[in-house]
């Protein structure tokens, strides 16, 4: 669970909101049954000011085929969220994911999401893919890459792992 006073970052000196990436996934769980709650919660708590989204050239893509009401929700944070950029760093550490076995060719953009996470700068990922992203036997292996390649450890986490709740 992400606190008020974790999400915020103190660096050189300056407070900063804690930087979360938030894959294609978290859109679209606000419009899934199952994973509804906490999704909107997620959304709410970065509209607050808990933390500063972060999604991706890839994001939207991803967005572009989904139905309108989930398009309209990835525009409007977009509008107040950082845009990862895909450039030749982030094309290389996909690479070394790729490489390293972490997933297969047929998730690359699963790749890409924990590259540009990573190359942005995020503190962590929030994702409901359980199956290339949020998962135990991958996070080690994507922070294993990044360390061998020279960079930070990045969090993963679905959202209910990083919402407030308010009975705490």
């Amino acid at each position: 669970m992400i606190s008020t006073i974790s999400s915020v970052l103190f660096s050189n000196g300056i407070l900063s909101l804690m930087k979360v990436y938030t894959d294609t996934s978290v859109f679209g769980g606000v419009f899934d049954e199952e994973f509804v709650d906490p999704s909107k919660k997620y959304f709410a708590q970065a509209d607050s000011g808990k933390f500063k989204v972060v999604v991706s050239a890839v994001v939207k893509a991803e967005i572009a085929s989904a139905p309108e009401m989930v398009r309209d929700l990835f525009y409007k944070v977009a509008a107040k969220a950082d845009i990862a950029e895909v450039t030749q760093e982030v094309l290389a550490l996909r690479e070394a994911y790729l490489s390293a076995g972490v997933v297969t060719q047929r998730s690359t953009d699963d790749a890409t999401h924990v590259a540009l996470a990573t190359i942005s700068g995020c503190q962590m990922i929030v994702s409901w893919n359980f199956k290339h992203i949020v998962h135990f036997e991958k996070i080690p292996k994507y922070n294993a890459v990044n360390a061998l390649n020279g960079y930070s450890s990045i969090n993963i986490f679905s959202p209910p792992q990083v919402i407030e709740y308010d009975d705490l």
